[in-house]
């Protein structure tokens, strides 16, 4: 891990360029080129400062020295366990456990992921905010991306508006849901009354989840089945929700209809994540392992 200023590098192939053109061109966005003016950082054509109104030519070397990111304002760094998955100087993927918030609140500001990621960069000397990519429920776990600086967190977000990151997911539902393979689409909104449930609402926001059935089995007489879910949208609750709704309800979800029988939180994983790296364009595809909880539910025998 290393705390050198994040620098991003270019070569101009098509004149005559304004320099801020170029620059937008690489995704860097307004915020990020504010922070270089006033924070610190510096735009270099050829090894010399120059300015957003200088013109390129082809053939010219741009380089973008970000200034070194403020630690995240009130939030309190903690030391705590996560499993590593990937890691370089922009990314940081890793394991989430159930039970575990990714952000604090003011009732909870201690003992989230938040909280433990800014301990990990300070224990290792990289003074940043802390860039949470991909959000998960307290008791869903699974993999989780957060970003190392301001420009990897704006790309990454880019990305997800793009619908270029792809998130599978695995769960085990109440019952034998008949088809294979099907897709819901129904649009979800949060409920009169509650700051936390969400329901299928015709004034909702859209949402679309592709549902694949790995197995199905009893458990101590009851039907169950086992599926792996994508996310094409990433409403709050969305599987819950979607599942829910066709009367399969997440087992341990007991906020929409499941039951605390077999597991004492909602039986939902996040399994995969792939993308392409924003930096390296390296195809990246990170697999969480199976928890146990879930695992302990499904028969041997099943094929997961």
């Amino acid at each position: 891990m290393s705390n050198q200023p994040i620098t991003l590098t270019f070569d101009i192939k098509e004149s005559p360029l304004l320099l801020r053109d170029a620059i937008k061109q690489y995704g860097i966005s307004k915020k990020a080129l504010t922070s270089i003016k006033y924070e610190g950082g510096t735009i270099l054509v050829n090894g010399e400062e120059k300015t957003v109104r200088h013109i390129l030519t082809v053939g010219d070397k741009v380089t973008i020295i970000f200034p070194n990111e403020k630690k995240s304002e009130g939030l309190i760094a903690e030391k705590g366990e996560f499993s590593i998955l990937f890691e370089d100087d922009h990314l940081l993927i890793f394991t989430k456990e159930a039970g575990l918030s990714t952000i604090p609140s003011r009732e909870h500001p201690n003992g989230t992921v938040a909280n433990f990621v800014a301990g990990y960069f300070e224990e290792n000397g990289l003074s940043s905010t802390v860039h949470i990519v991909t959000r998960l429920d307290k008791d869903t776990s699974g993999v989780i991306c957060v970003a190392k600086h301001r420009h990897a967190h704006h790309l990454l977000s880019e990305m997800q508006k793009a619908g270029t990151i792809s998130r599978d997911y695995e769960a085990i539902v109440h019952g034998f849901i008949k088809e294979d393979s099907f897709d819901i689409e129904a649009p979800i909104g949060r409920k009169d009354g509650s700051i936390i449930e969400r329901f299928i609402s015709p004034d909702g926001k859209y949402a679309k989840t592709s549902v694949q059935v790995l197995n199905r089995f009893h458990l101590h007489g009851e039907p169950l089945t086992h599926v792996r879910l994508k996310l094409h949208t990433g409403r709050t609750h969305q599987i819950r929700v979607h599942m829910m709704s066709i009367g399969h309800p997440l087992i341990g979800d007991d906020l929409y209809g499941g039951s605390l029988k077999f597991i004492s939180r909602q039986a939902l994983h996040a399994r995969e994540l792939k993308l392409k790296h924003p930096f390296s364009g390296e195809a990246l595809m990170i697999k969480s392992p199976f928890p146990s909880d879930m695992e302990n539910i499904i028969p041997s025998t099943a094929t997961k």
